[in-house]
């Protein structure tokens, strides 16, 4: 957050925790959705796909598309055992 803003404003801890709060709210928005998805389909595990689905679904197409690429660009530099190690953090 503090490289968003000039190097002599200062963030109070209420902004903070408000930002907090609202991406975890976000975060939840997001992985509902995509957990309904799965729920639907009668699997267990939400992927990168359903997290992407889940935020074009709810109006998030410009950030899903970069994600897409970020992901993408993830999958070709990770490992399977990068991925596994990711798993379990």
């Amino acid at each position: 957050m503090k490289s968003s803003v000039p190097a002599t404003a200062k963030i109070s801890k209420e902004a903070k925790e408000c930002v907090q709060e609202c991406v975890s709210e976000f975060i939840s928005f997001i992985t509902s959705e995509a957990a309904e998805k799965c729920l639907v389909e009668k699997r267990k595990t939400i992927g990168g796909e359903d997290i992407l689905y889940a935020m074009v679904t709810l109006g998030f197409d410009q950030y899903a598309e970069t994600l897409k690429i970020h992901l993408a660009k993830l999958r070709q530099v990770c490992t399977p055992r990068c991925w596994s190690y990711a798993r379990r953090i």
